[in-house]
């Protein structure tokens, strides 16, 4: 009898899937992987592609099985953030998490517990069962330094963060953050989600350890200061495995890009892609167009269609904007300027939607990524040797921008701010991330990471020992 895993994500498929990823690489080691999800009604509406990732990974994965937790009926809640009913959705679950563990145990015996950061409140779970229980946070090191940080800033700044503009914030380990770049659910000290994030961050020191989708030589600064415990004062530092970069490779077809980027120069295409949520209106469409039009760089442009005229937008109130419901397929010539398909078909290909990202970020003609800056993004170009241009959208996308520029690795995309990015700027950055000196040693730098990130998840590297160091602890039944 296999023993068994439990992985609890957080809706979205940016968190499922980084989880599975996790899940397949403990099913290499013997284990039996259960993952629980749960129904959400408030975040995206992309429910059928996550049952047909599921479906997809069970089929390919005999020992990897997805369990769906009963609805529950979520109180009302005057928060305009999805998190904030992300928080109130696990709490109201745990009774139902608590009769699916119990009955799990009966047949198999469950060695650990490893939830989202969104569901922390299940520890409480894990607690009354007597089963260890870990974290896995799905973003950078230095994010998590910052987000456990959190309490102990939240007891020193009595004001709103919304309120202090572009007044530094100070966290162990890292730059300092201008308050206005924290993540938009966190400006609001009296919303329900920073309340959330507040309260989450508070209990993580009690799990068993904090797993993350990172490697050491990457993220020293903010690991050292969560292990010298100044990221949680006052409290016992939690261990943290850093166990990455875990990359999703997709099982499917080739895709056409892919045949496209074959027939390109080496390190000449700029990739532009924005992760699964993000999206622009009709007119930063256009001007991000232009911008690749007067560039006259070779590019592969993912586009999907604007949100509704009603969804949130972005921080500053711009162009840019959260998906929260899949959108329909985009109007390639209606969207853009017209004739800018016949006139860049030479040397651009738009696709609409979607493209293997992991894939296009490893082919040797891409030279440039103009990128969103979601974790998994970062992880990929890292692996693909591949350099950056900075434009954030949600999350905690802002903190990653700070990181990856300060360590040359991008540079940003200016009036991001704002949502609103010109064409001009669009112009400049592609072009100057390819042929520019900056462009050039960022992708030195990169390189240089690409092969650290190699030698981390290499027998003896740094997250191949972590993963080891937490199979033997589960299979001798240790915390």
């Amino acid at each position: 009898m296999k023993e068994t895993l439990v992985l609890y994500p957080s809706p979205g498929m940016g968190h499922l899937v980084s989880m599975v990823e996790l899940g397949k690489l403990f099913l290499t080691h013997g284990f039996a992987v259960a993952v629980i999800t749960v129904n959400s009604t408030y975040t995206t509406g992309a429910a059928s592609s996550t049952a047909t990732f599921m479906t997809r990974m069970s089929s390919a994965h005999p020992f990897l099985s997805f369990h769906r937790l009963p609805s529950v009926s979520l109180h009302p809640n005057a928060s305009p953030h999805h998190e904030a009913h992300a928080f109130d959705l696990f709490r109201l679950s745990n009774p139902h998490l608590l009769s699916l563990l119990s009955s799990l145990s009966q047949s198999s015996p469950v060695r650990a517990l490893i939830v989202d950061f969104f569901c922390t409140i299940a520890l409480d779970v894990a607690a009354e069962l007597a089963i260890p229980s870990y974290i896995f946070f799905t973003s950078s090191a230095a994010s998590l330094a910052a987000f456990l940080h959190l309490p102990a800033l939240h007891s020193k700044v009595t004001t709103s963060f919304k309120d202090l503009g572009d007044s530094p914030l100070h966290f162990p380990g890292l730059p300092p953050i201008p308050a206005r770049d924290m993540p938009l659910p966190m400006l609001d000290r009296d919303d329900d989600a920073y309340k959330g994030f507040v309260a989450v961050f508070n209990r993580a020191p009690d799990a068993d350890g904090i797993i993350v989708n990172t490697f050491v030589s990457l993220e020293p600064r903010p690991l050292q200061a969560i292990a010298g415990g100044l990221a949680v004062p006052g409290k016992k530092a939690p261990p943290v495995h850093c166990v990455g970069p875990l990359i999703a490779i997709q099982p499917k077809l080739r895709h056409d890009c892919l045949d496209w980027l074959d027939k390109q120069p080496q390190q000449s295409v700029v990739f532009l892609c924005f992760g699964s949520l993000g999206a622009f209106s009709a007119k930063q469409l256009h001007e991000i167009a232009i911008g690749l039009e007067k560039s006259q760089q070779k590019f592969l442009w993912v586009v999907r269609s604007p949100p509704n005229p009603v969804a949130a937008l972005a921080p500053g109130g711009g162009e840019s904007a959260k998906l929260t419901e899949a959108p329909p397929e985009p109007e390639l010539e209606a969207l853009l300027p017209e004739g800018f398909l016949d006139r860049t078909g030479e040397r651009g290909l738009v696709v609409k939607s979607w493209a293997p990202q992991a894939e296009v970020l490893r082919h040797g003609a891409v030279g440039g990524f103009v990128t969103h800056c979601g974790w998994n993004s970062v992880l990929e170009a890292i692996v693909g040797g591949v350099a950056m241009v900075a434009w954030p959208l949600y999350a905690e996308q802002r903190m990653n921008k700070l990181m990856l520029v300060e360590k040359g690795l991008a540079v940003e995309m200016r009036g991001y701010e704002s949502g609103a990015v010109e064409a001009a700027e669009v112009e400049e950055r592609v072009k100057g991330v390819v042929e520019a000196e900056w462009g050039r040693e960022a992708r030195g730098r990169m390189e240089l990471l690409r092969l650290a990130a190699e030698a981390a998840m290499a027998d003896g590297g740094s997250s191949s020992v972590a993963v080891n160091d937490l199979v033997s602890k589960w299979k001798a039944g240790r915390r």
